[in-house]
């Protein structure tokens, strides 16, 4: 992890860059010593491409290749790198004291490099996003759409939450789950037996909902689908509303990461046509890519890279940039048999 201390200090250095003037001759000293003794800019080009070289060059490619692709998503990926560093800073005392973890356990010299890494990374995740997305042939989009797809479903629900703090022990934590599931299954007793299940619905929630986003909407999520939520956060909550038919209360209590769920749909609609489909239907797939493929993130920059006509120009660090892909490529090869084996 130490040497992600230099990808970007170091990177700038042999860009010539930290405010210190160009040196256009490579016998130029950088330090000297008495009897006219120097470490010239050779010399520490030298050091720096042996020890640091291609932390730093691979950094420095995908920063470029990543920033010139994907324009467009520049700012965001700079703005969430700004906020996951603020709200990671919200758990320190100040930022000497964030600091010190930085330098001691994460190898960063600075803040700013720490939030710099965080930025490449959000641009390396979100070329992993795009990349899958070229994986995803037109027939796979076909096949998914006769098979699996589904039209839009509206729902409501009654979102139960246990009173679970830090402090409690696990068998406090264990009883207050079980509270929290008995209170939905309550619930949901109480609107099996309704005359009237719409508005019996609306007065529980009111009464009892955790989710505050949809009180005032007696409940309502809107209009959701599969498609929607690709990295399988809700399946159980879409589940329950598949079965249900229109104007009816699942018959379940549905537990969730958020919760327990009481699940009223209330509409359905048609299947929508694969054209209209097709971009959604692309990206729900790629996802399951993301999630099995072991080779995605090395795929992805290499693909870019060469998109670009990427070439190393100096012998020694493209020797060492060829020795660093066959070793990703071995160690994948080598986690991929474990994984066949164990299995």
């Amino acid at each position: 992890m130490k040497k992600k201390l230099g990808i970007i200090c170091l990177g700038a250095l042999l860009l010539a860059g930290c405010g210190t003037p160009k040196l256009e001759n490579g016998k130029e000293a950088v330090i000297t010593f008495k009897d006219d003794a120097k470490i010239s800019v050779d010399d520490l080009y030298t050091k720096l491409k042996d020890e640091y070289g291609l932390n730093a060059l691979v950094s420095m490619i995908d920063t470029y290749v990543l920033e010139k692709e994907f324009a467009d998503y520049v700012a965001t990926a700079k703005t969430s790198a700004e906020n996951t560093v603020k709200s990671a800073l919200a758990n320190y005392e100040d930022e000497d004291q964030f600091l010190q973890i930085l330098q001691q356990y994460y190898g960063f010299s600075t803040i700013e490099a720490y939030q710099e890494a965080i930025y490449i990374s959000y641009l390396q995740n979100h070329a992993m996003e795009e990349y899958a997305k070229i994986l995803v042939e037109d027939k796979d989009i076909e096949d998914y759409y006769k098979k699996s797809a589904k039209g839009d479903v509206e729902i409501s629900h009654i979102l139960i939450t246990a009173d679970v703090t830090d402090d409690m022990s696990e068998d406090e934590k264990t009883k207050a789950e079980d509270a929290a599931k008995e209170k939905a299954e309550g619930l949901l007793k109480e609107l099996t037996e309704a005359k009237d299940v719409d508005a019996k619905f609306k007065e529980l929630v009111q009464a009892n909902t955790k989710d505050e986003a949809t009180k005032d909407k007696d409940g309502a999520i809107g209009k959701i689908n599969y498609l929607d939520f690709p990295d399988g956060t809700y399946d159980e909550l879409l589940d329950a509303a598949y079965k249900a038919k229109d104007g009816e209360v699942y018959n379940k209590v549905v537990k969730a990461e958020d919760g327990y769920h009481i699940v009223y749909r209330t509409k359905s609609y048609e299947l929508d046509t694969l054209d209209n489909l097709k971009d959604k239907i692309r990206s729900f797939l790629a996802k399951d890519i993301q999630a099995n493929s072991d080779s995605l993130s090395i795929d992805t920059l290499e693909y870019y890279r060469k998109e670009y006509d990427l070439k190393i120009t100096d012998s020694e660090l493209n020797r060492q940039y060829d020795n660093y892909l066959k070793r990703v490529r071995a160690s994948l090869n080598t986690d991929q048999t474990n994984t066949e084996t164990a299995e």
